[in-house]
């Protein structure tokens, strides 16, 4: 064996020699028995080494030319796992890719643009991500994806595994579910995911914080409470808790709420012992849901709503419901009395056979919990968390925005929205007097092709939505001006201020006045130069994501909240990011922060200069604003430095 892999090592050098020495146009024919041999390396740890003892003379032999991984400074960590898990020659170029990031990480090949550090740390995030490679669940379904693909992307973790340190990834896994958790997201699958997988790591020999950690987090997803800890399932639990007095009970309820509202998770146990208060003890639920005195208030008013919600949608399969029940009540969403009957209509709404569908993954058939019951759970937690809405792995950041901005604001027609597209599949929106009903519609901005890790309501919506968005923008093609200046106040609705700016001119698609539109916003936005107007509603931007080093990634929509000062006195900019990962590293020291700058739950910020200058559109009302001519030029000057640097590369500027 070792003399087979010996000379397939001695044809790779070969072919990767002849890969340096051909011209550009005839690279992509080299490249593939490069591939190959490379694929046929993969399948031994000896092979692998040799890949990596080779990764320094990738880039120069012309291994990644002109395809996605090109650039190793463009590449993005998320996108690593994917790539591994896909069969065909993809999966080959992500591990020599991963290969030759290794070799800049352990300064064996001296990259241009990448340091030692940026590398390590590109890894270490890659390992946290994809911890399912690292620690390979013994699982069916594991066994049933399974392939010589899935092994090789094993065996390549396993080797990068043995190269890093297991204290640098334990402190990125930690820090990455601190990150996540802090945000309060609906859909927390992902996060769970992560510390099932981390708990391999806890008997490892890891940090004491990071193991720690780890615990708590194990703990919060399974037996938070010292009764729960007690037992391997929920059923004999259940059955302990027909015999308890009300002393055990009352700690079992103080356990929960103080797990929950230390990690945003809610343990399955969590939604078996809230279903027994739920008939047996109700005067419990106020300290099980960990409820304010409006939230309290909320609760007594509307007793029979909430014992029906908990008794339909409330289930250990859909446990995460609960903090968004507690958040809705603390809200006070029910002391408007019309939505009361909208949300009971949902308990018994007669629900379209394509929608239940949707709604009802196999795991909530199993376990008999209705799609109403589902619909209900997601309208709960989507209410009680308007900014934790995301939009998954699919392109649709005006969908999330637009429910996030109904769930705080325009709660009635939300939840006329839910009943119109669980009853009917269809929703229907006015555009300048003219009806579109999503029914008649095909394609969308995702092209139809929604991912299915949504919350419930953004299963039954986003479909919609899209489909009716991308319509809109449609009808205002012609115009010459950027559509979003009419699309979002139709589409949002009366929210949204009518005055509209977009820096890129739509007809040379240049970057035409900058200095002009930086002093607009400021104008329109910095209470030091707005005269005191203060923002009221969401205001729906567009920005230009950019990555750790500042290169431009593509186009986002996400939603300023409000502006004010933080503790040192900086004015910042608080906005919801739909895709539910908002402290990103942007690039020049630009990191969005979503704890400890005064960040309310589920919201992100920047300081307010930072914002501006990965801002491209941004509505305004015209009638509150200051003089634009106050705004410092230095002020300016500074911004479109920042912009030119980053995002600015890739435009021609006027």
């Amino acid at each position: 064996m070792a003399t087979d892999t010996s000379t397939v090592i001695d044809k790779f050098e070969s072919a990767l020699d002849s890969l340096q020495q051909a011209k550009p146009f005839a690279k992509s024919m080299y490249q593939t028995n490069v591939f190959q041999l490379a694929t046929e390396l993969a399948r031994t740890e000896e092979g692998l080494q040799a890949l990596y003892e080779n990764a320094s003379k990738y880039d120069e032999a012309g291994v990644f030319f002109s395809g996605p991984w090109e650039n190793a400074s463009k590449l993005q960590p998320p996108l690593v796992g994917g790539s591994l898990k896909l069969k065909g020659v993809n999966s080959i170029i992500e591990l020599l890719s991963e290969m030759r990031m290794l070799s800049i990480a352990k300064g064996d090949y001296k990259h241009p643009q990448l340091s030692q550090e940026e590398a390590r740390s590109f890894l270490n995030e890659v390992l946290a991500l994809n911890l399912d490679l690292l620690f390979p669940p013994e699982t069916e379904a594991a066994r049933v994806e399974s392939g010589d693909h899935i092994e090789r992307a094993e065996r390549l973790f396993q080797f990068l595994g043995s190269e890093l340190s297991f204290n640098a990834i334990a402190d990125k896994i930690v820090g990455e579910i601190e990150r996540l958790t802090v945000q309060r997201p609906i859909m927390v699958d992902r996060i769970i995911s992560m510390i099932e997988m981390a708990k391999n790591m806890v008997d490892s020999d890891i940090d004491e914080k990071a193991k720690e950690c780890l615990i708590k987090y194990e703990k919060a997803i399974t037996s938070p409470t010292p009764l729960s800890a007690e037992f391997p399932d929920t059923r004999q639990y259940q059955s302990k808790l027909k015999t308890a007095d009300k002393d055990v009970l009352e700690k079992e309820a103080q356990f929960f709420a103080e797990s929950v509202k230390a990690t945003g998770l809610v343990s399955p146990f969590h939604a078996t012992f809230i279903r027994f208060i739920n008939r047996a003890n109700p005067d419990l639920m106020t300290i099980a849901l960990d409820l304010s005195e409006t939230g309290t208030a909320s609760l007594n008013a509307n007793k029979e709503l909430i014992r029906d919600i908990i008794l339909l949608s409330i289930y250990p399969q859909t446990c995460q419901a609960i903090y968004g029940l507690g958040r809705m009540l603390d809200r006070g969403v029910l002391t408007q009395e019309p939505l009361i009957p909208a949300i009971r209509r949902l308990l018994e709404l007669d629900i379209h056979p394509q929608v239940r569908k949707s709604l009802l993954r196999p795991v909530y058939r199993k376990n008999g919990i209705s799609a109403n019951g589902v619909l209900v759970a997601g309208t709960v937690s989507v209410l009680g968390q308007p900014l934790g809405v995301g939009q998954g792995l699919n392109p649709t950041c005006q969908s999330a925005r637009a429910i996030s901005l109904w769930a705080q604001h325009g709660i009635g027609q939300l939840l006329e929205n839910i009943a119109r597209g669980a009853r009917d599949n269809d929703i229907d929106m006015t555009f300048e007097g003219e009806i579109i009903h999503s029914s008649a519609l095909e394609g969308g901005v995702a092209g139809g092709e929604i991912h299915q890790d949504l919350d419930p309501v953004s299963k039954v919506l986003v479909p919609h939505l899209d489909k009716i968005y991308n319509e809109m923008m449609k009808k205002t093609l012609l115009r010459g001006e950027d559509g979003h200046k009419w699309v979002n106040p139709e589409f949002y609705g009366e929210w949204i201020p009518r005055g509209f700016l977009n820096l890129i001119d739509p007809i040379t698609g240049y970057v035409s006045e900058f200095d002009a539109f930086v002093r607009l916003f400021y104008a329109t936005h910095h209470p030091e130069y707005n005269e005191g107007y203060e923002l009221i509603y969401p205001n729906p931007v567009g920005i230009y994501i950019t990555n750790v080093h500042g290169n431009l990634l593509g186009l986002h929509a996400v939603s300023i909240q409000r502006i004010a000062e933080d503790k040192n006195g900086e004015y910042r900019i608080y906005f919801y990011n739909p895709n539910n990962d908002s402290s990103q590293n942007w690039g020049q020291g630009i990191e969005p922060s979503v704890t400890g700058n005064g960040e309310l739950e589920g919201e992100c910020s920047l300081p307010f200069h930072q914002f501006v200058s990965r801002m491209y559109a941004f509505h305004y009302n015209p009638y509150e604003q200051g003089d634009t001519y106050m705004v410092e030029d230095s002020i300016v000057a500074e911004i479109e430095k920042i912009a030119r640097e980053s995002w600015g590369e890739a435009y021609t500027w006027i």
